[in-house]
């Protein structure tokens, strides 16, 4: 039996944030993600406030699916992106409709701060963001999303990626120690087990 559109998507808990109902871009990301064979399996856990890590980040498509996926089931995802791109007007109108928060790099109480004020500032916000930094292969984590969580008082929910069943994997939330690499190795070793990258694994 075919698989339907709203059994390619996950149905998102209560506490999830959302955006405003539109059922071009509900379409639009199904759609997407129907033409590409993806579909999404797992639970998100019912938490307001989260930081979601994606691994393995090794392909631009990475974030084509991802965006399918978000705009599929509503969630409002947010993520930071350089302010200077949203100084091009259709450029930066497309990054904040897609969930892209502006931030300054250069400001001195840094990108860390600036995500976690705004998780813990916020009554409902997932936030999103690739633990390596990069799509090339790397032997050790950037420890990023581990202080963001710590300094926001929320836990790690891992995304995954796998490209030889085309599947759009959620794991279950982990909640962090006072060790950065205790952590990271710890939930590394949960994605060695679901994960298959486009180009490597995580």
């Amino acid at each position: 039996m075919a698989e339907t559109d709203d059994q390619r998507v996950l149905t998102l808990p209560p506490s999830a944030p959302r955006v405003k109902p539109n059922a071009f871009t509900r379409w639009l990301g199904r759609a997407i993600l129907r033409a590409g064979g993806w579909r999404m399996v797992g639970a998100f856990p019912d938490i307001p406030r989260l930081v979601l890590i994606g691994a393995p980040h090794s392909s631009n498509w990475d974030g084509i699916w991802g965006f399918a996926a978000k705009m599929a089931m509503g969630l409002d995802l947010k993520v930071l992106g350089k302010d200077s791109l949203f100084k091009l007007p259709v450029m930066g109108a497309l990054m904040r409709h897609l969930g892209v928060i502006p931030v300054d790099r250069k400001a001195a109480h840094g990108v860390v701060e600036q995500a976690a004020r705004m998780i813990r500032e916020a009554d409902k916000l997932w936030y999103a963001l690739a633990p390596e930094g990069t799509r090339r292969v790397v032997e050790r984590w950037k420890p990023g999303f581990w202080r963001i969580a710590k300094a926001a008082a929320v836990p790690v929910v891992p995304a995954y990626f796998h490209y030889g069943q085309k599947v759009i994997g959620i794991g279950p939330p982990f909640d962090l120690g006072e060790d950065y690499d205790s952590d990271a190795n710890r939930i590394r070793n949960w994605y060695r087990g679901v994960s298959k990258g486009k180009n490597h694994d995580a």
